[in-house]
């Protein structure tokens, strides 16, 4: 019963092939079934087959056998199937998913491969992600190996209980080890991105600092602006205001800080005093910029030679932060600003007025 099953399934498989000639080389199974096949078609999508076809056959034979063991009948015939019309069904890939995955490597069917290695590491499970970890690395799957690998790394409290953890610790113990490898490399790279992220959001805060600095300087807002614009009422707030307003404390501490006035300073000073320096690195028309202190900086600076490594470093930085806010602007906007940019009239005065 069971060869007669097989057969008509062979047989289903071949439908599309009616006008072939008579199937002229047996496929025997694991459960010593039969399944007729061309060897034309075999030898055209596989050349494993086609050079197991090629060899000659032992005299007294009349008919070539070519076994396929170790493996269900059924993974077989779903195997036969594919090389005939290139077709496997979800049915099949979730029944038989694995053993076609090592059919297709060892008989070079890399179409059917790449299809296996999607439909596997779409079934992944806690209870077989270390099984099918050590078979997509014998069959050479790169991607279903990092699938799983990324999948013991999410889950690995879930997978260090299992049995197949337990099998692969005592009997692969290089393969544990490139794991744990791999795992501590994924931290690593998840810490790093977290601290870049971090620096990116503060160089872009420094950016935004220089925006509303440049604007306070140009056109003022709320409480400080300008010393030679004469405004008929208090601007009111900008986009950007929260951080406009720091700048603002920042400006009227610098002018009001008594410490500052004996000469000894503070660390607010300080901090507004860095981000006058920083402007002035970034600013490309000194002598018409209206923030105070630009052309000084810029000339302070060349005296020394330029300045340090590390001042250049952060000067790169906030200008990588400000040109990747620029770009996710809409396109209309960044043209307004460049055209307010570059529109800007020069003015001498420095100095701010409080109002």
């Amino acid at each position: 019963m069971e060869d007669n099953n097989h057969n008509s399934t062979s047989t289903s498989a071949m439908s599309s092939a009616s006008e072939l000639p008579e199937p002229d080389v047996q496929i025997l199974t694991s459960g010593g079934v039969r399944i007729p096949a061309h060897s034309s078609i075999l030898a055209m999508v596989s050349p494993v087959l086609d050079n197991i076809m090629e060899r000659p056959v032992k005299h007294g034979s009349s008919e070539r056998v070519i076994p396929i063991l170790g493996v269900p009948c059924d993974a077989v015939s779903a195997f036969i199937k594919y090389l005939y019309d290139s077709m496997c069904t979800e049915e099949q890939m979730e029944k038989y998913g694995i053993h076609l995955l090592v059919l297709s490597h060892v008989y070079l069917v890399p179409q059917l491969k790449q299809r296996c290695s999607r439909g596997v590491s779409q079934r992944l499970t806690v209870e077989n992600v270390v099984d099918v970890l050590q078979l997509a690395r014998l069959c050479d799957a790169p991607d279903l190996y990092l699938k799983c690998l990324k999948q013991v790394t999410a889950r690995f409290k879930a997978v260090e209980q299992t049995e197949g953890w337990k099998f692969m610790q005592e009997h692969d113990p290089w393969l544990e080890l490139h794991i744990l490898r791999f795992m501590d490399e994924a931290e690593s790279r998840k810490k790093r991105r977290w601290r870049q992220r971090k620096e990116q959001r503060l160089y872009l805060q420094l950016s935004d600092g220089l925006e509303c600095l440049e604007h306070i300087c140009r056109e003022g807002c709320t409480t400080v602006g300008p010393y030679d614009v004469e405004t008929a009422k208090k601007p009111s707030p900008c986009d950007k205001y929260a951080t406009c307003q720091g700048v603002q404390m920042l400006i009227k501490h610098l002018v009001l800080c008594k410490r500052r006035a004996s000469g000894v300073g503070c660390c607010r000073c300080n901090r507004m005093w860095q981000l006058l320096r920083l402007h002035s690195s970034i600013c490309d028309h000194p002598d018409s910029c209206r923030v105070p202190l630009c052309r000084q900086f810029k000339w302070k600076a060349q005296q020394k030679m330029g300045e340090d490594a590390k001042w250049k470093l952060l000067v790169k930085k906030v200008c990588s932060a400000k040109a990747m806010s620029s770009l996710s602007l809409p396109k209309r906007k960044r043209e307004e600003e460049l055209k307010e940019t570059m529109g800007r009239t020069a003015n001498a005065l420095k100095t701010f007025r409080l109002y």
